[in-house]
C-alpha cells in the first residue's frame, strides 16, 4: 500500500484544494461564504475519502463516495463560471483538474475490483 501522499490522485486533489482556496478569495462576499465555502468543504472531504480508501482493503465504497464529491465539485465550478463569479481561465484550469480526478478515481475503482459505481435512485 502506497502512502497516500504519494498517490497521484491525492496530489491532484490537494493541488485542486490549494487552487480553489486561492480562487475563492476573489469571490464576491455573497458567494464567498456560501458557494466558495461549500466548494472547499467538498474538496476537503474528497481528500479525506482518498486517505480512507487507501487505508483499507475495501476501497470501493470510499472511491464511490469520492466520485460523488467530484461530481458535486464539477457542478459548483460550472455554476460559478456560468454566474460569472469564476473567470474563464480559472474555470478551464479547475475543470481540467476535476476531469482528471474523475478519470483517476474511475480507474482506481476499476482496479479495486468494482467496475462501475452504483447509482442511487432519486
Amino acid at each position: 500500500m502506497a502512502q497516500y501522499q504519494h498517490l497521484p490522485i491525492y496530489k491532484l486533489t490537494y493541488d485542486l484544494l490549494i487552487r480553489v482556496m486561492q480562487v475563492t478569495r476573489n469571490f464576491p462576499r455573497e458567494y464567498k461564504y456560501t458557494l466558495g465555502q461549500k466548494l472547499k468543504d467538498e474538496i476537503i472531504e474528497l481528500v479525506v475519502l482518498i486517505y480512507k480508501a487507501n487505508s483499507t482493503k475495501e476501497k470501493a465504497p470510499y472511491i464511490e463516495r469520492a466520485l460523488e464529491h467530484i461530481q458535486v465539485v464539477q457542478l459548483m465550478i460550472r455554476l460559478s463560471h456560468d454566474m460569472r463569479i469564476l473567470p474563464r481561465k480559472h474555470y478551464v484550469d479547475l475543470a481540467e483538474k476535476t476531469d482528471s480526478l474523475a478519470r483517476q478515481a474511475q480507474g482506481w475503482l476499476k482496479n479495486s475490483g468494482k467496475s462501475e459505481p452504483e447509482r442511487i435512485a432519486g
